[in-house]
């Protein structure tokens, strides 16, 4: 665990989701961490913030509302070129985590994630620029055929800027289709059985 009085700065943290709840209850943990919280639920909110406050970190939700998380990340770097963004999602995917790395994230957490995995996804390794070894692990075994589906459909969706009917177009599926499959949450992998 960092010690509080290292997370503390001169200059703020900013979360920016548009779930309010989960805001209340992260901005309530990284404060008593030591941490100066600001909160913003949609993109123009959180540019405003970073141009008044230049916030040293920022925990960046992938889905604000209608908005796409990973759009904010190039912006909030022109307002603050060496702030610090972790991106969370409620919905994990491997094409997901390297675009958000490849704008400039600095870390991917998938929720739920407590407050003590964000602080050290916001700390360690400050020093080190982005791009820098940051390599994101291949699965050890090969995926299942529905994560299979799940992280293409997920890439195709990131090259599509979150456009649904561009997706389903480039898929060959029915946008209701689509948009079907990714009402549901993420596909997990099975722990191999025992033989």
């Amino acid at each position: 665990m960092i010690p509080p009085n290292q997370a503390s700065s001169t200059r703020p943290l900013l979360i920016v989701d548009d779930d309010a709840t989960f805001v209340r209850v992260l901005s309530r943990a990284l404060t008593s961490r030591g941490f100066e919280v600001l909160t913003a639920s949609r993109a123009d909110e959180a540019r405003a913030l970073s141009r008044r406050h230049q916030p040293r970190h920022c925990v960046l939700d992938l889905k604000l509302g209608e908005e796409n998380g990973l759009r904010l990340i190039p912006e909030l770097h022109e307002l603050v070129p060496d702030m610090r963004i972790l991106l969370l999602t409620g919905y994990a995917s491997i094409a997901t985590a390297v675009e958000a790395i490849k704008r400039g994230a600095h870390d991917y957490l998938a929720k739920p994630v407590d407050a003590d995995a964000v602080v050290r996804a916001l700390l360690e390794g400050e020093s080190a620029q982005p791009g820098d070894d940051e390599v994101i692990d291949a699965p050890e075994a090969p995926l299942a055929l529905r994560r299979l589906e799940w992280e293409h459909i997920q890439r195709v969706l990131t090259e599509c800027d979150g456009n649904i009917s561009e997706t389903a177009r480039r898929l060959g599926m029915h946008r209701r289709t689509l948009q079907r499959k990714l009402s549901k949450h993420p596909v997990r992998e099975r722990p191999a059985q025992a033989d």
